[in-house]
């Protein structure tokens, strides 16, 4: 049987894209009066032109991670991966994120569980320095078997702030902010590599330094404030939060360019048990998990090397060239649109 894919674990990436574009082109109503949506080629979160700023609005949630801290009974963490997976969504246009709303949706009222993604979910907006303003529990036991968490950002951004990828050039280099673990993407593939492997979430392997579930646990990096302060002293062209789909996340920048990954970061060791594990390929590791490279941005050469100075967790990983796709250089696989 061939090595595992994200598609063969239930999670084609290009039907979803198509699924994404069928909804789409059916939104087609336009606001009238204040807080018209702007429409600003390459922007990573949605722009609403409010006066002076541009609010931004961007919604996610934690996916199949659940289901790991379900099998552990351990759900202090998935909140913080909740606010993570929409903050560093929103910065990648500039935005500070301000307010949040979470929702969850469970089978049957559990105060332990509620009370623990809580904590989490505080622990994110102090990180991020938002405030939780509102939610939702919904008890859906015909619906939900478990429980589902996600949640919407809400940030702003002065107009002259916001950064679209449209300025990147030939020359700028790609600078990685090393990812904390697997974050919140490709869940489903980790999980039934494990399981198809006869691995308990319980369970230890040489190379790990926790056991399975815990290391994917580990809760998404949240680059709120370190990158907000980058944005205060360097001039940045692009960002791009390595999410779903890997390195096509930065396929998003300006169109005839393209970032060529030469020297990326050394992924973390539960993407290299994974792989030995699923027998999955350099590419497909690539096009589905963030291989510890978690979020992406383009500066000019001397902001880049400034900002590796500044930052232990920065690497440079590549450059841009002109050129279509993103091109990884070492096996030189090229990563084009959806």
């Amino acid at each position: 049987m061939p090595g595992w894919t994200y598609a063969r674990s239930g999670v084609d990436i290009d039907r979803k894209s198509s699924a994404i574009e069928s909804l789409v082109k059916e939104l087609r109503f336009k606001r009238k009066g204040r807080g018209q949506v702007k429409k600003l080629k390459g922007a990573y979160a949605g722009l609403i032109d409010f006066g002076d700023v541009y609010l931004t609005l961007c919604t996610d949630g934690v996916g199949t991670k659940l289901l790991v801290a379900e099998e552990l009974g351990i759900w202090d963490t998935v909140g913080i991966d909740c606010i993570a997976m929409n903050v560093n969504d929103a910065i990648c246009v500039g935005a500070e994120p301000m307010a949040f709303v979470d929702y969850i949706a469970i089978d049957r009222p559990d105060d332990n569980i509620t009370n623990a993604i809580g904590r989490g979910l505080e622990r994110g907006a102090r990180m991020s320095n938002m405030d939780i303003v509102g939610g939702e529990i919904a008890i859906l036991s015909d619906m939900v078997n478990g429980v589902d968490v996600s949640g919407t950002c809400l940030g702003f951004v002065p107009k002259d702030k916001v950064i679209t990828g449209q300025t990147v050039k030939k020359g700028d280099l790609v600078v990685s902010l090393k990812a904390s673990g697997i974050h919140s993407n490709g869940l489903t593939l980790a999980r039934k590599v494990f399981e198809s492997a006869g691995v308990d979430m319980t369970d230890r392997i040489s190379g790990l330094k926790k056991s399975v579930g815990m290391e994917l646990l580990t809760p998404t990096a949240i680059y709120v404030r370190q990158v907000l302060s980058i944005l205060d002293r360097h001039n940045v062209n692009g960002m791009m939060n390595i999410t779903g789909g890997g390195l096509r996340n930065l396929l998003r920048m300006r169109k005839g360019y393209r970032c060529v990954i030469d020297d990326p970061v050394r992924p973390l060791p539960i993407f290299r048990v994974m792989q030995e594990l699923g027998e999955i390929d350099t590419k497909e590791m690539y096009n589905t998990f963030n291989m510890g490279m978690g979020y992406s941005i383009i500066a000019p050469p001397d902001d880049a090397e400034a900002i590796v100075s500044e930052n232990k967790n920065a690497k440079i990983v590549g450059f841009v060239e002109k050129g279509n796709g993103v091109l990884y250089a070492p096996d030189n696989l090229l990563y084009d649109r959806y």
